[in-house]
């Protein structure tokens, strides 16, 4: 198997596959769609900065654009929210557009899975004393959302306190503005049960909230287990 360690400018992935030819084509999808991202906030720099959900009136937006909105409008927060999590859907689309039937991208803790054999994938929630777990994900043939925020840890925007705020749907953008969305919810105090409610929504398969010693499930999760979750894999400047 191969992975590599790829960045550009703010986008900092790992990519997992059999063939370089995979690895190389995530890449070029990458820069493709960072670009017209770029020259979409070039036009309309609102996009990037509102925390709220953005009512698209070019009719010739490109589709990472539309797939971000619509997938952060369902959740109720800004569409630079599900950023990496559709960059790196887009990246395995291309993987498999190439001939992949095994591609892994991980863009800063946002995942996106297609693998035609079993693997695990470890929760890495920072301080907390809850660690070394992880989900067991049966091969598949289509790809999987695995999308993780925190308030603890990481660079992103959040308003809540998570250490790990993780969400799976089939619909990577969606995962990921979800997480977001999840990850707001947790406060200090309060029902971690309750926090879920933001989620709720279609499309949505499970998610998993990490605070401090405290740990709650929702929906439908794959089987988890106790893995050893090295910080060398995770992906970080």
């Amino acid at each position: 198997m191969l992975r590599e360690r790829f960045r550009l400018k703010e986008t900092i992935v790992t990519i997992t596959a059999r063939e370089r030819e995979h690895i190389d084509a995530a890449k070029k999808s990458i820069a493709k769609q960072r670009s017209y991202l770029e020259d979409f906030i070039r036009n309309d720099p609102f996009f990037m900065l509102t925390l709220e959900p953005y009512d698209l009136k070019a009719s010739d937006a490109p589709d990472i654009v539309k797939r971000m909105i619509e997938s952060s409008t369902i959740i109720g927060v800004g569409p630079m929210a599900c950023v990496a999590g559709v960059i790196a859907g887009f990246a395995v689309e291309t993987m498999i557009d190439a001939g992949a039937t095994y591609a892994v991208i991980d863009n800063g803790g946002d995942i996106c899975i297609l693998n035609d054999e079993p693997m695990i994938v470890g929760v890495y929630a920072g301080s907390s004393s809850i660690r070394d777990i992880a989900f067991e994900i049966p091969a598949r043939r289509e790809p999987l959302g695995i999308c993780t925020s925190s308030g603890t840890v990481g660079p992103s925007i959040s308003f809540g306190c998570a250490d790990a705020a993780t969400v799976i749907s089939e619909d990577l953008a969606l995962a990921d503005a979800a997480a977001t969305a999840l990850g707001n919810a947790v406060q200090a105090n309060g029902s971690l049960k309750e926090c879920f409610d933001a989620i709720d929504k279609p499309g949505v398969i499970g998610a998993l909230v990490i605070r401090g010693e405290e740990m709650a499930l929702w929906g439908e999760l794959p089987s988890m287990l106790r893995a050893h979750v090295s910080e060398e894999r995770i992906t970080r400047a």
